[in-house]
C-alpha cells in the first residue's frame, strides 16, 4: 500500500496538471462571446499555488522506504518537467508571435507525457 506521503505528492502533481491545462485551454479559447467556465477558470486561478507547493516537494527532503522513495523522485520529476515547460510557455507566450503557440503545444505535450507516464505511480 502506498504511504499518505506518496498519496499526497502525487495528489499535488495531479493538482498542478489540473491548473496547466486549463491555463492552456484558456489560452485557446476561441469564441470572444463566450467566457471560459467558471471551474476551468477557477482551476487556472490556482496554479500560482499549485507551482509553489510543487517547488516546495521538488526541494524538500524525503524520507521513507525505498520504494515510496523512488516513487516520490519520478513524481518530483515531472513536477520540474512541468515547472520547466511551463516557464518557457510564459516566456514565450508573451511575444506570441516569437513562438508563443509553439510553448502552448509543447506544454500541452508535457502534461500529456506526465499523464500517461503517472497513471502507474
Amino acid at each position: 500500500m502506498n504511504s499518505p506521503r506518496v498519496k499526497f505528492y502525487r495528489s499535488a502533481l495531479a493538482a498542478l496538471v489540473e491548473s496547466l491545462e486549463a491555463v492552456v485551454r484558456i489560452a485557446r479559447w476561441d469564441d470572444p462571446a463566450e467566457a471560459a467556465p467558471e471551474a476551468l477558470r477557477t482551476d487556472a486561478s490556482k496554479l500560482l499555488d499549485r507551482l509553489g507547493t510543487a517547488n516546495r516537494l521538488v526541494t524538500d527532503t524525503f524520507a521513507g522506504s525505498a520504494t515510496d522513495a523512488a516513487k516520490v523522485n519520478v513524481i518530483r520529476g515531472a513536477m520540474k518537467r512541468l515547472d520547466s515547460a511551463y516557464v518557457v510557455y510564459r516566456q514565450q507566450g508573451i511575444a506570441p508571435s516569437v513562438g508563443g503557440n509553439n510553448a502552448a503545444m509543447l506544454l500541452e505535450m508535457e502534461i500529456a507525457e506526465v499523464k500517461l507516464a503517472h497513471v502507474a505511480v
